[in-house]
């Protein structure tokens, strides 16, 4: 213990910086609780893995899930994500998603993000697996992650909140009490803050993502290791559900010896009327779920897998050449990009997909303001467990996910403060 009275869990710190809270992570859960955590007038630092816009929001696809269109209600939004958790989500906590998510949305449309609209101006929704009305609204066709950091980076600079980038995050410095007293880092970088330092403050936001590289084929980014799910069991926070990692069920396929990062065939391209195929063109999900191809993402997975150890095959495809031209260019230009980097026209042929790792579902357990077991370490995005998810997280509910409970937890970091 330091003469400060701070226990320091890795070497002492050549440099410190102090705060009133500090996030560490810089997708939508992190950037959003910095923001909220700022405009409250607390001393906010966000420390980051890599950039500032090197997490896994920039990679999500499909969209964000909201009741906003006409006639679409939080009822139905519950009952759809209810089903999806396969009986083990926290209802209390899907209400409160539900419920306080479009609010949540149009808020951060005044941060700045912009999404596809129609002709009359509305919001385009689309749908996804597990829905059954279009709830989806989406950005650049098939880039709404990459819009949603694109504003959330650009409001914090904006801000002037201070960052820390391409920090390794190393423990939870805590205090004689237990309570949370900041974080020691590592900086690979250079200038003011390179090598070992700290950042000390009484409260603590973990949105560090998640952790796919565990698996030998995933969606997520580099980054997405389990950092923060290791510094709270360090810290001696519970975590809870973490055998629960979702694998999507179409992820391009190239090749059973492909590591790392895959690229995602997002679950929009279903919801605006792809089918799954075998070899031999059936459809092979007619019949095994009333939403065929739209069922909830583990049915599908499971569908896929199933079929692929019938045929001994090692990838089904995924066939929109129906779509044409136009649409592939308009709605999917990402998609489409990737796909043609690997020599596949979705244009003209069925996309090979297989399933891989995709979302941790668990995590460092919270309660409904997203504090963890150990004071003033609270968690938020993927690497917490709220207990929306349960066994199954419904497609798009992520990013609304990041987007409520960083909200509420800035809302307790501040009336804490106050």
């Amino acid at each position: 213990m330091s003469a400060t009275g701070i226990r320091l869990h890795a070497p002492a710190p050549g440099w410190s910086l102090d705060a009133d809270v500090v996030v560490v992570g810089s997708g939508v859960a992190g950037l959003t609780a910095a923001l909220r955590c700022a405009a409250a007038g607390l001393r906010t630092v966000v420390v980051t893995k890599a950039r500032l816009d090197d997490g896994s929001t920039r990679w999500a696809q499909g969209g964000i899930a909201a009741a906003i269109g006409e006639g679409d209600t939080p009822a139905q939004h519950l009952d759809d994500t209810l089903v999806a958790g396969a009986g083990l989500c926290d209802e209390e906590a899907v209400r409160t998603l539900v419920t306080e998510g479009p609010d949540a949305v149009r808020r951060l449309i005044e941060t700045g993000a912009h999404f596809d609209t129609g002709p009359g101006g509305a919001i385009e929704l689309t749908r996804e697996g597990g829905h059954h009305r279009r709830r989806i609204a989406h950005a650049g066709g098939d880039a709404t992650g990459a819009e949603i950091s694109r504003a959330l980076v650009e409001a914090v600079r904006a801000r002037g909140i201070p960052t820390v980038e391409n920090a390794l995050v190393l423990d939870l410095l805590t205090d004689a009490d237990g309570r949370t007293a900041g974080v020691s880092l590592h900086v690979m970088g250079e200038g003011q803050h390179d090598g070992v330092g700290a950042v000390h403050a009484p409260a603590v936001v973990l949105a560090t993502g998640g952790m796919g590289q565990v698996f030998s084929a995933t969606t997520n980014p580099s980054v997405s290791t389990g950092d923060g799910v290791a510094l709270a069991l360090r810290a001696g926070a519970e975590v809870s559900d973490l055998e629960f990692v979702q694998f999507h069920p179409t992820v391009l396929f190239l090749g059973a010896d492909a590591e790392g990062q895959q690229p995602l065939v997002s679950e929009a391209v279903r919801g605006e009327g792809a089918h799954l195929v075998d070899a031999d063109g059936v459809r092979f999900m007619v019949g095994q779920h009333e939403l065929a191809e739209l069922a909830p993402r583990d049915i599908v997975a499971k569908g896929i897998t199933r079929r692929m150890q019938e045929r001994g095959t090692e990838h089904m495809y995924l066939d929109a050449r129906h779509f044409g031209a136009t649409m592939w260019e308009n709605r999917f230009p990402t998609i489409l990009a990737a796909c043609r980097a690997h020599g596949i026209d979705p244009v003209t042929e069925p996309i090979p997909v297989a399933p891989a790792a995709h979302y941790a579902s668990g995590g460092v357990r919270t309660d409904p303001h997203g504090r963890t077991t150990v004071p003033g370490l609270y968690a938020c995005g993927e690497v917490a467990c709220t207990g929306v998810h349960g066994a199954n997280r419904l497609a798009s509910n992520s990013l609304l996910e990041g987007l409520v409970y960083a909200e509420r937890i800035a809302a307790d970091i501040a009336a804490r403060h106050a």
